[in-house]
């Protein structure tokens, strides 16, 4: 049986998005929050709940995202787990998993985005 890295997320961009560069390629970090609500039949009440994913694109899909999606805008992301760690200020090691982007949809906007092609 092949085992693939590949997970598939549906949520909102949770911030204005800004493209950086290094010096081998431009890159996106972004969070999307996913909606976890249920209802709760004990207390006959609804529970709203969210997750919040850190997300990262690279190269021509960070350059895609940016021009054309927006904070608020309800995206559809496929990607692979990837795992990362760096030493903060205070000299702490700090871990992060994130989605890297290997495909992105709109799925709903929240506002309309004007930029050109």
């Amino acid at each position: 049986m092949n085992i693939k890295n590949y997970t598939q997320i549906i949520g909102r961009i949770g911030k204005d998005l800004e493209i950086k560069s290094s010096e081998n390629t431009s890159f996106l970090n972004f969070t999307i929050a996913v909606d976890d609500s249920y209802y709760n039949t004990k207390e006959d009440k609804k529970v709203e709940r969210s997750y919040w994913i850190n997300c990262v694109a690279k190269g021509k899909m960070a350059e895609h995202i940016t021009k054309y999606y927006a904070k608020g805008d309800q995206i559809a992301i496929q990607g692979k787990l990837v795992s990362r760690s760096y030493e903060n200020k205070e000299g702490q090691t700090i871990y992060i998993t994130e989605i890297e982007i290997e495909t992105a949809e709109i799925t709903l906007r929240r506002e309309a985005k004007n930029k050109e092609d």
